[in-house]
């Protein structure tokens, strides 16, 4: 029994950019831990997300396979055995605004990344990424981002078209060469001078939130370009590149991302039933309020245009 991955999946367009549901392999190798388990064990233990009655129905009818064959479900699991799961895939939409190219060379390309679209494959998202989007559609392959972009952030995102270009740029990278600018709309109105965040930042995956701590060096340069008295315009410029670096250095200034809920401070209700969500349940996702528009390098330069909220 086979189940195949389409090469490039069917894009719909309903309020958002859906994923035709598609079948998919999954394939790990047995780690020492899962030697001696059955194989319905072994994913009733391990991948918690779905009921054990579904890993039993999963292995008579060959989803789960061993080493490329169907197995009992009283099948003993040894290590480094083959584990393929063949799932139906169902990917969470994203905004429907198109991944525009910017700028083409032999061997770079340069997109306007839209908010709520993953750069590559993770999680719950393969096609409907950056990526995935570019091969589906423009039929760019391979292709490999020399940096990354959070998935509710828009803006410039520059890929290499070859392994030998992006080594290039990720030396660039890790040797300091290249410069990064971002804007950002913040509550309040932002100090006219110079405001630099020199302060480490520690991750926490499992809450999905950085915090500013005991943790890695972090600074970040920002300058104000602009204010309503009520919110500002303000451009980052981050020395370091952490996880939710610009937004939690904001946070720390008093100026969180004006629509960055998961670094804006408010009042906890205990008896509602949002909290503590800022949002009410159902509402739509939005993009952050945060843009890359320049990456500089030795001797080169792309930007991206600004968008509607600046």
């Amino acid at each position: 029994i086979v189940w195949q991955t389409p090469a490039n999946p069917d894009y719909i367009f309903r309020d958002g950019r859906y994923v035709k549901p598609y079948y998919f392999e999954f394939i790990s190798h047995a780690k020492n831990r899962w030697a001696g388990k059955t194989i319905v064990d072994l994913f009733a233990d391990e991948f918690k997300g779905r009921p054990r009655d579904y890993y039993v129905s999963a292995v008579k009818s060959g989803r789960i396979q061993v080493d490329g064959q169907i197995v009992p479900v009283s099948y003993i699991v040894r290590s480094s055995q083959k584990i393929s799961h063949f799932l139906h895939r169902h990917e969470p939409p994203v905004m429907a605004m198109d991944v525009q190219i910017l700028h083409t060379e032999p061997d770079v390309l340069t997109v306007y990344k839209p908010a709520s679209v993953p750069v590559h494959p993770c999680g719950q998202y393969r096609k409907n990424t950056v990526v995935g989007i570019l091969e589906a559609e423009h039929d760019l392959a391979p292709i490999f981002p020399i940096h990354r972009l959070d998935r509710l952030v828009s803006g410039l995102l520059i890929l290499a078209r070859s392994a030998s270009k992006a080594d290039i740029f990720r030396q660039q990278i890790e040797s300091g060469e290249i410069k990064k600018q971002y804007i950002a709309k913040v509550v309040g109105v932002f100090p006219e001078n110079e405001q630099v965040a020199n302060v480490n930042i520690n991750y926490n995956a499992r809450e999905g939130k950085s915090t500013v701590e005991k943790g890695k060096v972090a600074c970040t340069k920002f300058t104000r370009i602009s204010t309503n008295g009520t919110q500002s315009i303000v451009l980052c410029e981050p020395i370091t590149g952490r996880t939710h670096q610009i937004r939690v250095h904001l946070q720390f200034l008093g100026h969180p991302i004006a629509n960055d809920l998961l670094y804006l401070s408010f009042d906890i209700d205990p008896m509602c039933t949002n909290c503590p969500d800022l949002s009410p349940k159902g509402y739509d996702e939005e993009g952050l309020w945060l843009h890359c528009v320049r990456y500089s390098g030795p001797d080169w330069t792309y930007e991206c245009p600004y968008p509607n909220w600046a």
